[in-house]
């Protein structure tokens, strides 16, 4: 039997390339146009998932990524 993708999980981190894990930053979602140009440029990149045990977890709940 096929294993199912947690759709939460799935819809809040990216797996690249090389396999590591990113999250988008916190921050984005009101109050933006205040921020000065180099906020907003910081804004674009993502956050790669620090913890081990965190990544390892995140990898069994998306199996097809």
């Amino acid at each position: 039997m096929k294993q199912k993708t947690k759709k939460s999980v799935s819809k809040k981190v990216k797996v690249t390339g090389s396999g590591k894990i990113t999250r988008r930053s916190t921050g984005h979602n009101h109050y933006n146009s205040r921020d000065t140009g180099n906020d907003t440029r910081k804004k674009r990149r993502g956050h790669d998932i620090a913890v081990r045990q965190d990544e390892n977890n995140i990898k069994k709940a998306i199996p097809y990524a």
